[in-house]
């Protein structure tokens, strides 16, 4: 939502604004730290849209693709207030060591960039109902494993945090189910939503579900019976036209039969490439809708689990 609708703020130009927004997502910022930038760059966001609407009835709908589902962080709130400040953004800046043009600093330290806040009369007449969430998602996706013999475990629809640390923490749950049927037994399928972030550092092309994955893949070091699948459900993962892939515990031995490196690839940041060259991806297109990022880590029975 905040990528489709921009009007760049007073002095600013859209370069400035897609610069700023590239380095963010590069940073290991989250959705709610970068969205409190975008909304103080932009002419439209942060409640102006509903401002201008003013004194209209403003009806807004929302689908969330936000952890907590927070409606000033979805699309960066054209039609709320926003309680952030100038002063939030220019300190998420600074924490991420964001490099910005001129125009982009004067707009924060002077105020211009303010946004509307709570308790503004031209809000009065505007209210929102939300339609789609990630755990709306995640509950569709409980029923159909439920039909197919697996018991769901909705472990969150919030979970944010760097993507392979996420992707241990994951790998370290599934292997407690497969081993000692904790806290739930096989066949089950763990899920989960919310959005992690990547902090680039190599030369890869980033994208959070497959960097999740590829650490996933790693901690698990091909445990039988353990089979994953991650994507954002919009159809990109990041920068790319891809949604993001499938692990499975014969991954690692076909990467490396192939001669290639799990590890140099998860430092390089290279998870599309990774799964791209197993022919592992998952592709599905624009979706035309986004309720965050999707993860189900299934676990067959039988598969060395205690009784």
């Amino acid at each position: 939502g905040s990528a489709l609708l921009a009007l760049p703020g007073e002095g600013l130009t859209l370069d400035d604004k897609q610069n700023v927004s590239r380095a963010l997502l590069k940073s290991g910022a989250t959705i709610s730290e970068m969205n409190c930038v975008r909304r103080h760059l932009s002419a439209i966001k942060g409640g102006r849209l509903g401002a201008a609407c003013h004194p209209a009835r403003v009806v807004t709908l929302l689908i969330s693709d936000v952890p907590g589902d927070d409606p000033i962080n979805i699309a960066s709130g054209p039609t709320v207030a926003d309680p952030t400040t100038c002063i939030d953004a220019l300190d998420v800046i600074r924490r991420y060591g964001i490099e910005v043009p001129p125009s982009v600093a004067r707009l924060l330290e002077s105020g211009v960039g303010e946004t509307v806040k709570p308790g503004d009369p031209r809000l009065a007449r505007a209210e929102t109902r939300m339609i789609a969430t990630p755990q709306m998602a995640l509950e569709a996706a409980a029923a159909v494993a439920s039909k197919a013999g697996y018991a769901p475990s909705i472990l969150g629809d919030a979970i944010e945090g760097e993507a392979r640390e996420v992707g241990k923490v994951m790998a370290g749950v599934a292997q407690q189910v497969a081993l000692h049927a904790q806290p739930l037994g096989p066949p089950c399928v763990l899920l989960s939503g919310g959005e992690t972030t990547v902090t680039v550092r190599g030369n890869g092309r980033g994208g959070r579900n497959v960097e999740f994955l590829l650490s996933l893949a790693i901690a698990l070091d091909g445990h039988p019976g353990i089979f994953a699948l991650a994507g954002d459900t919009d159809g990109v993962d990041g920068q790319e036209e891809i949604a993001g892939a499938i692990v499975t515990p014969e991954t690692l031995a076909r990467a490396r039969a192939k001669g290639m490196r799990p590890r140099a690839a998860l430092a390089d940041n290279d998870g599309h490439g990774f799964f791209g060259a197993l022919g592992d991806s998952l592709i599905s297109g624009p979706t035309l809708t986004n309720v965050n990022d999707f993860r189900a880590i299934l676990i067959d029975a039988s598969m060395g689990s205690n009784p």
